[in-house]
C-alpha cells in the first residue's frame, strides 16, 4: 500500500532535501579548500590536549571511555584518531601494507558524511560504536578465532555503520517519499580494498545494523547458543558473529557508565521530538517516540532497554561467559534500566539517587 503524498508531505521532503544537501555542499567545499594534512594531525590543538588524547587512548579498551571527551580533546576529530589508532594497534596497517595518508584522507571523507547536526546519529555516535566495537573483538572467545581481516571488517563496518544518517527514521522518508526511502539507511561500501568479497562482507555488517532485523538475527544467534553448534572455524560463524557484534555495539548505550548512557539517551531523544516536530510542522502523523510531549525520555529507554537491548546482550553474555565485560555491560544496563525508572516515578527516589554514577563498576 503506497503511503498519501500530500502538499504537506512533499514541503517536509524538499525541508529535508535541502538541509541535506546544503550540508553536502558544505562538506564538498571544505575538501576542495583543505590541502593534504599528516597523519594523526589534530589541527592546531596545543600540547596539553595532545597528551590528553594520547592518554585516553593508551586506555581505549576500556569500557568507560568517554568518547565525548575525547572528540572535545580531538577537536571533532574522534572518528579519524580512533580509527587510525586502532588499526595501528591491531596491525592492520603493517599486515595489509596500508597507505596512511590514503587511509587518513579516507576515514576524513568518512567522518565528513556524518551530519554533524544530528543530535545523535553523527561521527561521535560511529566512534563510539567503533570503540565498543574494539572491545568486543578482543573477547577470549572471539579473539582467538579472528584473522586480520575480520578484525579490518569489523572495525571498518563500525565506522562507517550510519554514514550519511539524515536524522529521522525510514517511516519518515517513505511517507514523505524522500530519495533515501529506496534504499536502507546504513547501506554504504566504502572500496578502500578492491576485492569485491570484502565489498560484499563489509556492506552485510552493516546492513546487519538494521532495527527492523533485530528478531532476525537475535532468533538465529540464540538457537546457535541452544544447540551450541556455533564453529568461529568457519568464515560464515565469524561473520555472523560479527554481525551479532556490530548489533551490540549500534545499541550498546544503556551499557555504558550512567553519566554516559544519559547523554546519549538525551541525544537520541532529541534526535526523536526534532522529527516529530517536523512531522507537525508539516500535517503529518506523528512517528511513534517523537511526541515529545507524550513520550519522555525515561519511557522510551525503558522500553528501548526491555525490548531490544536486554534479550540481544542476554544472549552475547550467554557467548562470551565467562567474560568481565558481559558482566559489567549487565551491571550497567541493570543499573540504568533502574534510574530510569525512578526518574519515571520520581516519588519513589531521591534526587541524589537519581544522578547517582557507577564508575566505581569496573
Amino acid at each position: 500500500m503506497q503511503p498519501t503524498v500530500t502538499s504537506h508531505s512533499c514541503n517536509a521532503a524538499g525541508v529535508l532535501q535541502g538541509e541535506l544537501q546544503s550540508g553536502t555542499r558544505r562538506k564538498h567545499l571544505q575538501r576542495s579548500s583543505q590541502t593534504s594534512r599528516p597523519p594523526g594531525h589534530l589541527h592546531l590543538l596545543d600540547q596539553d590536549y595532545l597528551g590528553q588524547a594520547a592518554f585516553m587512548l593508551s586506555k581505549v579498551g576500556t569500557w568507560n571511555f568517554d568518547i565525548f571527551l575525547f572528540d572535545r580533546l580531538t577537536n571533532g576529530n574522534s572518528l579519524v584518531t580512533l580509527v587510525i589508532h586502532l588499526f595501528n594497534i591491531s596491525g592492520l596497517i603493517h599486515h595489509f601494507q596500508l597507505d596512511v595518508v590514503k587511509l587518513h584522507r579516507f576515514l576524513s571523507m568518512v567522518q565528513e558524511d556524518y551530519h554533524s547536526q544530528n543530535p545523535y546519529h553523527n561521527a561521535i555516535h560511529a566512534a563510539d560504536v567503533t570503540q565498543a566495537m574494539y572491545c568486543y573483538l578482543k573477547e577470549p572467545k572471539l579473539a582467538e578465532h579472528l584473522s586480520p581481516l575480520d578484525v579490518f571488517l569489523g572495525l571498518m563496518a563500525a565506522a562507517a555503520h550510519d554514514v550519511d544518517h539524515p536524522g529521522v527514521n525510514q517511516p519518515f522518508l517513505i511517507k514523505t517519499r524522500h530519495h533515501l526511502a529506496s534504499s536502507v539507511l546504513t547501506r554504504w561500501r566504502p572500496p578502500l580494498l578492491c576485492r569485491q568479497d570484502v565489498e560484499q562482507q563489509l556492506g552485510s555488517l552493516i546492513l546487519a545494523t538494521d532495527i527492523s532485523r533485530q528478531n532476525e538475527f537475535l532468533l538465529t544467534f540464540r538457537e546457535h547458543l541452544d544447540h551450541q553448534d556455533l564453529d568461529l572455524q568457519l568464515a560464515e560463524h565469524r561473520h555472523f558473529i560479527l554481525q551479532i557484534a556490530l548489533k551490540c555495539a549500534d545499541v550498546c548505550n544503556p551499557c555504558r557508565i550512567w553519566k554516559l548512557s544519559r547523554q546519549w539517551s538525551e541525544r537520541v531523544c532529541e534526535e526523536f521530538y526534532r522529527q516529530g516536530d517536523l512531522e507537525k510542522r508539516f500535517d503529518l502523523e506523528i512517528s511513534p517516540l517523537c511526541d515529545q510531549q507524550a513520550d519522555s525520555v525515561s519511557a522510551i529507554q525503558i522500553g528501548f532497554i526491555s525490548y531490544i537491548v536486554e534479550p540481544l546482550f542476554e544472549e552475547w553474555q550467554r557467548f562470551t561467559e565467562p567474560s568481565l565485560l558481559s558482566r559489567t555491560m549487565m551491571d550497567h544496563l541493570n543499573h540504568n534500566k533502574t534510574c530510569w525508572s525512578r526518574i519515571r516515578s520520581p516519588s519513589s527516589t531521591s534526587e541524589s539517587e537519581e544522578n547517582e554514577d557507577d564508575d566505581d563498576i569496573p
